[in-house]
């Protein structure tokens, strides 16, 4: 921000002497500015290197015309601002320098001071907004650095270091692969906040989490009155993105039919908003991601194979957590000590007895699970140190369940269906997938218990 260390440094060029004084009063009525005159464009570019905020130029000039001189300030910083004054309004010159750049057009009077200063504060607050948001994007670039946001040393996860290392040189679409909770849209953000789209947006998109019926609204826009409902014209993804990456996660799970309309914009790099018939074109990095074996889906038909070898790109597939070793372990330490932090928590550690549980269990929910696990690790313990029973983990409980009793077949399926909802946030698609069932027998399982509970 701007302040006594670092002033909003005002140019004023004016060759009529008296004006030029009037200029740099009104201005100077501003502590906050620091204000330097100049009677010629040549004096003025020779002083550029002090880099002003603003410039205010003097349409008729002794050595080049203002708009020459606008071209120069541009050329050299397109940052600074550059505020044309002149005594003529001719509307066709005033449209001109607006068009090569000029911040605004004020003609000259004796009354300029309050349109002038509104002018620069406008300016100034603008200035100020695009270096917090400058200093907001390098505070999330350092928190996507690799090795402070994906935490690992095993050699599978330095494999996914190098590939993001690689990623972020070039524009190459990205596909990652991974087990639910492993960390795929953090591997996406990781590889865009350390690319030179870095100052551009990040968008992501679940597709599972949108209505079949929107998903290309949401991708490539709509025009207002296009369909019912579309009251106002919307601009979709691929445009939200542009300049900098577009994330589709679990891809797997667009319709065939959207296949072929995201395949035509990857290739043309533009996309038709729904009610227009004209392009749009857009520049956006393409980071895909899914949990399912995309090559098995092509043979299974439910995957265009020109859009599989379309999005292939640079393979990253993150391991899942059983397969990183001591990994566990780092990782299960650093979310203790955060959320203890959080939180306003006294510290705490991890027994050696708690360790090696963390190792033994199979972690079907990756990295997030993890997570729950630490966290409510903490919250059990009545001490400094977490010990094993203060670990709790989804799979005890379907232990306990399935192994007290008899009960029938029915009975026993039924129980895995709603202890496996327990454990993946009630999702029944991640349900299905992991038990390798149809979502639509989850759903009739669960009715049908409900209906058996529910009274008469």
């Amino acid at each position: 921000m701007y302040g006594p260390e670092n002033p909003f440094l005002i140019f004023v060029v004016e060759d009529d002497e008296w004006y030029n004084r009037l200029l740099v009063h009104n201005l100077s009525l501003n502590p906050d500015y620091e204000v330097e005159s100049f009677f010629n464009a040549a004096d003025c570019l020779n002083a550029l290197h002090k880099s002003p905020d603003v410039v205010t130029v003097d349409y008729r000039l002794p050595d080049i015309k203002g708009l020459e001189l606008l071209k120069k300030i541009k050329d050299f910083n397109p940052d600074i601002q550059v505020i044309m004054i002149s005594e003529q309004d001719d509307i066709e010159v005033v449209v001109d320098l607006l068009k090569h750049g000029a911040y605004d057009y004020i003609v000259k009077s004796r009354d300029i001071r309050e349109r002038l200063l509104n002018t620069v504060s406008n300016i100034r607050n603008r200035a100020g907004l695009q270096k917090e948001i400058a200093t907001l994007r390098k505070e999330v670039s350092r928190k996507y650095d690799f090795k402070t946001s994906i935490i690992g040393t095993s050699p599978a996860i330095e494999r996914v270091y190098d590939l993001i290392n690689r990623a972020t040189q070039t524009n190459i679409t990205v596909m990652i692969t991974g087990e639910t909770g492993t960390g795929k849209e953090l591997v996406a953000k990781a590889i865009h906040y350390n690319s030179d789209r870095a100052s551009k947006p990040f968008v992501a998109v679940n597709m599972a989490a949108i209505p079949k019926d929107l998903v290309e609204s949401e991708l490539f826009g709509h025009e207002k009155g296009s369909f019912t409902g579309a009251n106002f014209r919307r601009i979709g993804k691929f445009e939200e993105a542009n300049g900098g990456t577009l994330f589709l996660d679990e891809l797997a799970e667009m319709e065939i039919s959207l296949q072929a309309k995201l395949l035509r914009a990857l290739q043309e790099r533009e996309i038709v908003r729904i009610g227009n018939n004209k392009p749009v074109s857009f520049d956006c990095r393409i980071i895909v991601a899914t949990n399912k074996n995309l090559m098995e889906n092509v043979k299974n038909a439910t995957f265009r194979q020109d859009l599989y070898y379309r999005l292939y790109g640079l393979p990253i597939e993150i391991p899942p957590l059983r397969d990183r070793g001591n990994d566990i372990i780092i990782l299960a330490r650093k979310f203790i000590g955060d959320f203890c932090a959080d939180n306003g928590l006294a510290p705490k550690s991890l027994s050696q007895s708690a360790a090696n549980r963390l190792l033994g269990y199979s972690w079907p929910g990756n990295v997030r699970e993890l997570k729950s696990v630490a966290e409510l690790a903490v919250v059990l313990s009545d001490n400094d140190e977490i010990s094993p029973e203060n670990l709790m983990f989804g799979s005890n409980e379907i232990s306990a369940d399935l192994g007290g009793g008899e009960m029938t077949l029915r009975e026993f399926n039924l129980r895995i269906v709603k202890n496996y909802m327990n454990m993946y946030g009630n999702n029944p698609k991640t349900v299905a997938d992991k038990l390798d069932i149809g979502v639509a027998t989850v759903y009739r399982m669960l009715k049908e218990d409900k209906a058996g509970a529910d009274p008469e």
